[in-house]
């Protein structure tokens, strides 16, 4: 059994760093620069991964956080419009955010007219260990609880032992980034004329985010949202899973 603790803040000096907002900053970063490093060995632009990057993480601000207020905590939003804007009080979606990086990768793709493929290859094979670093926030504030359980690696949350989502999901992406580097090590290099690790890397964590959410708290006052039992990161999960399987059915065309 994991205790529980919570770390919100890191004093400096005056100021207090948000530990959640560091951790997913530090995630974003760490697979930035490992992006980057695969770009010049493949002799590709890394700039361009920057752009890419810079493109992505507005819009996927800006409908991360509308799909927050929206599916998360509706009645807040309702209650007071303007709360969409108080982002430092954190509540992010994360498939909005994805539906917004997406629609930023597209704007910039036919804006600058380049072929993604490859440097969606590379940024499908650093994501993971971004992502692991950024759930790890998510861990040490605890705000994804589960459903109660007495398993080993549960936390003994003040109401009773629980699994907690951030710490699943930070594993998770530290296990899918080993996996990619051991694909790597056998020669599937990202950046290559196949789609390989985008299509992997959405099947696999899209199929992990469905199962997972049958094990989401179900019996707490901000439990997730449920429509016909599913939970609305579900129904995004069930979309990454057909893409992917899109995607991997193009190598076989080809």
């Amino acid at each position: 059994m994991i205790p529980y603790f919570k770390l919100t803040v890191l004093p400096l000096g005056p100021l207090e760093i948000k530990v959640w907002g560091l951790m997913v900053a530090s995630g974003i970063l760490v697979a930035l620069l490992l992006a980057q490093h695969l770009a010049k060995q493949r002799k590709l632009n890394p700039e361009i991964l920057l752009d890419l990057a810079v493109w992505a993480l507005i819009p996927a601000l800006i409908f991360g956080r509308l799909g927050y207020v929206l599916f998360y905590d509706w009645p807040t939003f309702s209650g007071n419009p303007w709360f969409v804007f108080r982002v430092w009080e954190a509540g992010l979606s994360s498939f909005g955010g994805y539906f917004g990086a997406a629609l930023g990768i597209w704007l910039f793709v036919r804006r600058q007219k380049i072929s993604l493929q490859p440097y969606a290859e590379i940024a499908a094979y650093a994501l993971p260990l971004g992502y692991g670093l950024g759930r790890l926030g998510c861990f040490f504030i605890h705000d994804h609880p589960g459903v109660r359980s007495s398993i080993f690696f549960a936390v003994a949350f003040p109401d009773g032992s629980r699994l907690d989502h951030g710490l699943l999901l930070a594993l998770f992406g530290f296990l899918m980034f080993a996996v990619f580097a051991v694909l790597k090590w056998r020669g599937w290099q990202p950046g290559e004329t196949k789609w390989r690790y985008l299509p992997l890397l959405l099947v696999v964590y899209g199929l992990t985010r469905f199962v997972l959410g049958f094990f989401r708290a179900w019996d707490l006052i901000l439990s997730d949202v449920r429509f016909y039992y599913l939970t609305p990161a579900q129904y995004g999960a069930v979309i990454l899973i057909v893409l992917g399987i899109y995607l991997w059915r193009i190598n076989r065309s080809d």
